[in-house]
């Protein structure tokens, strides 16, 4: 959909014009363990996973290790400087080799359990009282590596035995939303310095998040300060419902602040389509991303249980204006706030899904249609017949 297009798209209705209802997906989605381990087998170790921003990895041996389904993903810089990501499991005996969540070491990975040593790329270099390893057996036992690719300045990393297509799964996520597959590169992500991050901790399944994050009918009740920033918010339509559109900031609003007040330039890059806008895009399964003209956010979570989720939000700006000093509070203060606020919502939401009266589910009002593809999408990675619920 274009910039100029109206805000008053065709919304589903019925042979008399009366508008439609979907389901939405019952309770014991939101609930249940064992969706939620069929959910971490089929979603989220089975296609590509943002894992860890690239410059936490300043120098050779540093390291970030994150949850990726199941598994705990270690990344680390070698001495070439590539950035690899492994299992993070000593091949010995099984212990978590690197138990911090980040740190640096000089020249190799060492397990604190039996002392088996291992190179930043991942090869056996030391096993006490074995003597002389052979070379086999250094690349045998070494570390199990993991799939990854660097894009947007983050490590995407994929479980899978054989990766689905990162350019048709995640470039062409924001594809579908943008309209253009260049749109992205504008603002120059990749180049981006991080000014802040916050880690929120969410009671709540990550499919909750994922859908309020995807539909702006709540925006009026509980986003005062982005409603003021994004009139049309108010309406609720949200920015994900129409392709290519980006919303227009307030008259009055200088810059996607709390206050309103101007932000910290144009990022080099963007023109005029970009300026005084805000995009937003959903990459499944776990990512987040929003575009104003000096500023992006990235959202990645970690869903840990059904009701458990950790959300780690990056606000990125131009190097220059981070190395300067630039008071970033007001431009991080407002997507703080609508973080919180969403996620205060979702956990309140989270104790009905296991009520009785929300086991069949509830229902999506039309500007929330589009919802109902995700939740196909998810019905579908889970294996399950997508048409089942027309015909019912």
């Amino acid at each position: 959909m274009s910039e100029t297009t109206s805000l008053s798209p065709d919304l589903p209705a019925d042979a008399d014009g009366q508008a439609t209802f979907l389901p939405t997906l019952g309770g014991s989605y939101y609930t249940d363990p064992a969706i939620f381990a069929l959910e971490q087998e089929r979603i989220f170790s089975s296609l590509w996973f943002c894992a860890v921003r690239i410059g936490d990895l300043a120098g050779p041996g540093a390291f970030r290790t994150c949850q990726v389904g199941q598994e705990s993903i270690l990344c680390v810089r070698g001495r070439d400087n590539q950035v690899r990501a492994f299992l993070n499991v000593c091949r010995h005996r099984g212990a978590r080799l690197c138990p911090a969540e980040s740190g640096a070491v000089k020249n190799y990975l060492r397990c604190a359990y039996h002392s088996w040593s291992y190179g930043l790329d991942g090869t056996l270099t030391a096993a006490p009282n074995l003597g002389r390893l052979p070379e086999t057996d250094r690349e045998r036992f070494g570390l199990v590596p993991v799939t990854a690719r660097e894009w947007l300045g983050y490590l995407w990393v994929c479980l899978a035995d054989d990766p689905p297509s990162f350019e048709e799964t995640v470039i062409g996520a924001v594809t579908r939303r943008l309209g253009n597959p260049a749109a992205i590169d504008k603002y120059n992500v990749g180049d981006l310095a991080l000014g802040r991050r916050i880690s929120y901790e969410v009671r709540a399944n990550w499919k909750l998040l994922v859908e309020n994050f995807m539909e702006c009918y709540h925006c009026g009740s509980i986003h005062p300060e982005l409603v003021a920033i994004l009139p049309e918010f108010r309406r609720g339509y949200a920015a994900q419902s129409f392709v290519g559109h980006g919303a227009e900031y307030a008259p009055r609003a200088e810059g996607f602040t709390v206050d309103g007040s101007p932000g910290h330039g144009r990022l080099p890059g963007l023109g005029d389509a970009e300026d005084r806008r805000y995009f937003a895009m959903t990459i499944p399964p776990q990512v987040f991303v929003n575009l104003v003209a000096d500023h992006v956010i990235v959202h990645r979570m970690f869903p840990l249980a059904a009701d458990h989720t950790i959300v780690e939000c990056d606000w990125l700006y131009s190097p220059d204006v981070v190395a300067s000093g630039a008071d970033l509070s007001s431009s991080v203060e407002l997507f703080h706030r609508v973080n919180q606020q969403d996620f205060a919502v979702c956990e309140q939401c989270q104790p009905a899904m296991a009520s009785r009266g929300y086991a069949e589910g509830g229902v999506l009002v039309p500007s929330e249609h589009h919802i109902s593809e995700f939740h196909d999408w998810v019905r579908a990675r889970l294996g399950e017949d997508t048409g089942q619920r027309e015909r019912e």
